[in-house]
């Protein structure tokens, strides 16, 4: 640097332009490579900066000069000359200096972008650009490490801005702080500002709090941790409390925060470890990894035109310039596991609505006092994030300031775990209209029903209601509004409204029907259990199911099936109601159904089998027992009484056909036979036609169910009493036994030994089927398409309602399972759809890798609207989507973006931005589709 400033002249020494842009030339070299954390960095105006570039440069070969720009700095008279550029101005960087808080210093503007509104000049290049034209403010920043590594290098161009507050004082003050200060610094500096000092007041003890949302987080009592490693964001509170030695209460009452300039509502671009076109960055602006590429000074001289193109330099050859380049393509760095989150801000920042609303002046609209919105704080991360997106360059952007926004406010999406873009897409809409909602005072509108009055005036009615408490930039692009018609199955009441939606999740199956499989028994030992497969309607419900089975399984007329859920070896529910909707049965399920004759007022017999554990031996008591297999059902009459003799016999007939071997033993068995030779002959599941026929039907069985007893009989049974008490069955077989009035369901547990295990085939017991497995994907159905155009008519067909979510019927006054039917009424200037790639249930998550032909132009949707008021076509031309590759948990999310300005598709996969071809677009990965309406000459009033 010796030689560099031997060379510096003051401005009284005329330098030539050329001269001038030689010295600060090789003054920034020798800057860059004297680089070093507490270096100072100076704001700089673009507009200045830009004058003095083509001042210094105009007698250069083959300057790409903007003529527009510099004719206003040319010399009168007609001269072709540059003027020499006036003092330096940054007042347009500044609120008003004269009003400037001594504890706040001169503050900037909170929305400036590097290469829009400044550049960021080595300490030793604003010198020597100071000594010769002088001028200011003076804007100093200091030079910050950052990253996860802390080997980054960034500028901290905003410093965080904090909120003093003392208690019981009640002061407050704004103070401007850099977030690698220490925590002992923030103290030192909230003394002095309140005149707390310790040598002045002993006595006193100094607490401060991290007050976020004026609400006590964590007292910040670790005074060598920085504020960084504190968390502390952009503009919040921090309670000074001044506590009471004797006892440490606070020596007076708490005063709640005010707003300074409405800076405490407002997201400053802080916190920022992002990459800038250097690889000193901004913190709290742009970032980059150090080393990635050069430091911003030489790469900002070298494309003004400072330095040679073909100059070589310790950090090798200069890059291309990107001075003029297209904006947009500038990628957002994965943070750990946010592919899921660069990929739907892309999308978002891609919308041409949204990319012009958030560059121009939207903080008129924030909702500062919407209780539904995040005090205005996602927005403003959300649009400071969306400037650097659109700003010159294309070095990637690190979303680390808006990740820390979003997870103070979706606590699902903190961390580095893999999340669904759509799930995040869809809370950035909502809470972006909340933020955005420009009806600060939502009136009370109670909604109406249709009540037979024209479609037409109804879902213009509702539309203007929720007008009337919705009004955003995202209402106006996003929403549209579809007409929802709920029929009940009882009394067939017909109720019609017209609901807003933001985006449409569609189905991807392409078939109506659902295969289904379910494990039969038969309660009159006539057959071994079997499982069933049959195929229903998608959106049926149960008496669909157990019509299908009975047909397949060759019910008898005097015979019914009793569906049930298995869980844990016990039965979880019975399947009894014939309304309820079939999506309440998951596929990974299990499902077992019984033919039981038809009685009335039944109850329940469950028998639950159970064996030891392995290690324990017969010779032990009752105890390690473990429940296995699939408990069998029957059904008995709704007595008080039973007799447990006939239990028993209903077990021998029901696990007949897996006996290994016959025996005529006569056992135990005479006296149980003739116990039950008067029983009630509804207990006798053998007798009458069902049985016989079985028997006659099946011969393989024939000798299993001879009238001859079988020592199986011994099987021990135990009758569970309400206070969880077992009875053996075996003793006294003849006694009545009274059963609990209060249940319908009666259990018994049925314990194998090892030695009736012997005797037994139980297998048909054990591995009870899911309603439908998953296989591997074929090739077939990951490369069979799916119309787009298929999956909307899915997700507009006729459905009953989920259990969940029954409707109340105001004309039965009961919860009924209606028929629903969704029509498209009103459709929105950005469509958004959702293709339902993942499905989930208890034990899984499923990823349907099915290819959607989707059309990138002239998607059609003017048949599906059900308004006829306007007639114009509904085009819509595809110019984004998110992509999702691999499987559930260890994929990956892209994006696939057009600029329409260029006509020209890119993907965007995190930092990485690539051109594609159109042709590359489509794929089995598309996730999440976002459409823009195309513009039509019979276009007339909006829909």
């Amino acid at each position: 640097m010796a030689a560099v400033s031997m060379r510096s002249r003051s401005r009284s020494t005329e330098l030539s332009p050329e001269e001038e842009r030689i010295l600060i030339r090789d003054i920034a070299l020798a800057a860059e490579a004297n680089s070093k954390e507490g270096d100072i960095f100076y704001l700089l105006t673009q507009r200045w900066w830009q004058h003095w570039i083509d001042y210094v440069n105009q007698d250069q070969p083959n300057n790409p000069n903007d003529v527009s720009f510099v004719s206003e700095h040319y010399d009168s008279a007609g001269s072709s000359t540059l003027k020499r550029p006036a003092g330096i101005d940054n007042s347009d960087l500044i609120y008003d200096a004269a009003s400037a808080d001594t504890n706040l210093g001169i503050d900037i503007h909170d929305t400036l972008l590097e290469g829009r509104d400044y550049v960021l000049l080595p300490q030793e290049v604003w010198n020597q650009l100071h000594t010769w034209y002088g001028g200011g403010p003076t804007l100093p920043r200091k030079v910050i490490s950052s990253g996860l590594s802390q080997t980054e290098m960034a500028v901290e161009v905003y410093p965080l801005r904090l909120q003093l507050l003392v208690m019981p004082k009640g002061d407050r003050s704004i103070i401007r702080i850099s977030k690698k200060e220490t925590i002992a610094e923030l103290h030192r500096r909230a003394c002095d500002i309140f005149d707390l000092s310790m040598e002045q007041f002993p006595h006193l003890k100094v607490c401060i709090w991290d007050y976020y949302g004026r609400r006590k987080h964590a007292l910040m009592n670790d005074m060598d941790k920085t504020l960084d490693d504190a968390n502390i964001q952009m503009d919040q509170d921090i309670l000074v409390e001044v506590l009471n030695p004797v006892n440490g209460t606070t020596l007076g009452r708490s005063t709640s925060s005010v707003r300074y300039n409405g800076s405490s509502e407002k997201e400053g671009a802080s916190v920022l470890v992002e990459p800038s076109k250097s690889s000193l960055s901004i913190a709290g602006g742009l970032s980059a990894t150090k080393g990635a590429s050069r430091s911003y000074s030489v790469e900002l001289i070298q494309s003004q035109g400072l330095i040679a193109r073909e100059l070589d330099t310790p950090y090798g050859t200069i890059g291309v310039s990107t001075r003029g380049s297209s904006c947009g393509l500038t990628g957002l760095q994965n943070l750990g596991n946010t592919c899921f989150m660069n990929s739907a801000i892309q999308c978002l920042v891609h919308t041409p609505e949204f990319a012009r609303y958030f560059r121009e002046d939207y903080h008129q609209e924030i909702n500062w006092q919407n209780p539904l919105g995040m005090v205005g704080e996602l927005a403003l991360a959300f649009g400071e994030l969306l400037r650097k997106l659109w700003a010159p360059g294309r070095t990637p952007v690190a979303p680390r300031p808006f990740k820390t926004k979003l997870a103070r406010f979706a606590p699902q999406f903190s961390g580095y775990n893999q999340h669904d873009s759509q799930e995040l897409l869809a809370f950035l809409l909502d809470g972006l209209h909340e933020d955005l909602n420009r009806v600060k005072h939502k009136p009370y509108i109670k909604s109406r029903d249709a009540d037979g009055r024209p479609d037409e005036d109804v879902a213009d009615e509702y539309w203007a209601n929720h007008i009337a408490r919705n009004d955003s930039i995202i209402v106006d692009v996003c929403q549209g509004q579809y007409k929802s018609t709920l029929v009940c199955p009882i009394c067939n009441k017909v109720s019609v409204t017209f609901d807003p939606f933001m985006y449409l999740s569609l189905p991807l199956q392409s078939t109506t029907t659902r295969t289904m499989t379910v494990t039969v028994f038969t309660c009159d030992g006539s057959a071994l259990p079997s499982a069933c497969t049959v195929t229903v309607p998608k959106q049926g419900r149960y008496r669909d199911l157990i019509q299908m089975l009975s047909n397949a399984s060759s019910v008898k007329h005097s015979e019914k099936l009793l569906l049930v859920e298995i869980q844990h070896h016990m039965v979880q529910r019975f399947l009894e109601d014939p309304l309820i909707s079939l999506s309440t049965i998951k596929d990974d399920d299990h499902l077992a159904a019984f033919k039981v004759p038809k009685l009335a007022n039944t109850k329940y017999l469950q028998f639950i089998h159970r064996r030891r554990e392995q290690g324990n031996s017969d010779s032990q008591i009752t105890s390690g027992w473990k429940p296995y297999g699939t408990p069998l059902v029957l059904p008995i009459s709704c007595d008080d009484e039973i007799i447990g003799g006939n239990i028993l016999m209903m077990v021998h007939k029901m696990l007949s056909p897996m006996l290994r071997t016959k025996s005529l033993e006569h056992t135990k068995i005479s006296g149980v036979m003739s116990a039950t030779e008067g029983s009630d002959p509804s207990l006798d599941l053998c007798s009458g036609e069902a049985c016989t026929d079985s028997v006659v039907s099946n011969s393989a069985n024939k000798d299993i169910t001879s009238s001859k007893p079988v020592s199986s009989l011994e099987l021990p049974l135990q009758l569970v009493g309400e206070n969880n008490t077992c009875t053996d069955l075996w003793v006294g077989v003849e006694k009545a036994i009274r059963l609990a009035s209060s249940s319908t369901s009666i259990l018994i547990y049925v314990d194998w030994s090892q030695k009736f295990l012997e005797k037994y085939d139980t297998h048909y017991l054990e591995n009870l089927p899911e309603v439908f497995k998953y296989g591997p994907v074929t090739k077939k159905a990951r490369t069979e398409p799916l119309s787009l155009y298929t999956c909307l008519e899915a997700f507009l067909r006729e459905e009953p309602l989920v259990p969940e979510d029954m409707w109340y019927c105001p004309q039965c006054k009961e919860r009924r399972q209606a028929s629903k039917k969704l029509d498209l009424w009103r459709l929105p200037e950005v469509l958004v759809i959702h293709l339902k790639r993942f499905s989930y249930s208890r034990s899984m998550k499923h990823k349907l890798e099915t290819f959607v032909d989707f059309p990138i132009h002239d998607f059609d949707l003017t048949n599906y609207v059900a308004s006829k008021k306007n007639a114009r076509r509904q085009l819509y031309e595809l110019y984004a989507l998110t992509n999702h590759i691999g499987g559930m948990g260890s994929g990956h999310y892209t994006a696939h973006i057009k600029l329409l300005d260029e006509n020209r598709w890119y993907s965007f996969d995190d930092s990485c931005v690539s051109p594609i071809n159109e042709e590359e677009v489509k794929s089995g990965a598309a996730y999440v589709l976002f459409y823009r309406r195309v513009a039509t000459e019979d276009a007339d009033a909006s829909c």
